[in-house]
């Protein structure tokens, strides 16, 4: 063993997968992407999220308090690395990627057309967002592609590195 950087350690840690988070806002659309994020409970499904201050979704997670999370296909990836790279301040994301956006059922937030499942989302606890930008949330509908459900993901491990879904394995468990 050796010693590793502490500026490092998120790259040992990285959850996945690579997601997308749409917002909408004063009637404009915006979508970042997202790799800091973590399940919380089973039911009513939750989602912990940090989205940075400093990012243009943050503003509007905050005022509207929903979102949606938008999982993309690995073969995303070109687009899902160009999201991350740009602001929504500065361009429609939607139009300058190719993405597309769809009315959400539940939510002002878009869907995303070319992602294989999508969440709408609500803010049930901002506790945690003065100090560390972290944002609970509720997931109040969930829509699936059947037809790419088995879909492969992308993992973020740092430094412009992604890994893509690998091997299922089944073992048994006691979880439902």
């Amino acid at each position: 063993m050796k010693p590793l950087p502490l500026s490092e350690v998120y790259c040992l840690l990285e959850p996945g997968p690579v997601v997308l988070l749409t917002t909408a806002h004063r009637g404009r659309a915006n979508v970042m992407t997202l790799s800091w994020h973590l399940m919380m409970e089973f039911s009513p499904p939750l989602v912990g999220c940090l989205v940075s201050g400093a990012n243009h979704s943050f503003a509007a997670l905050r005022k509207t308090r929903e979102c949606v999370i938008a999982i993309p296909p690995a073969a995303l990836a070109p687009q899902v690395v160009q999201v991350g790279n740009a602001s929504g301040r500065d361009l429609d994301k939607f139009e300058a990627f190719g993405l597309t956006p769809r009315p959400a059922k539940k939510v002002a937030a878009p869907l995303v057309a070319e992602c294989f499942a999508d969440l709408e989302c609500r803010v049930v606890d901002t506790r945690f967002v003065p100090k560390y930008n972290f944002f609970v949330l509720e997931v109040v509908q969930a829509w699936i592609d059947p037809r790419r459900r088995a879909a492969k993901t992308l993992h973020h491990r740092g430094h412009g590195t992604f890994v893509v879904d690998g091997e299922t394995l089944r073992l048994k468990s006691g979880m439902p």
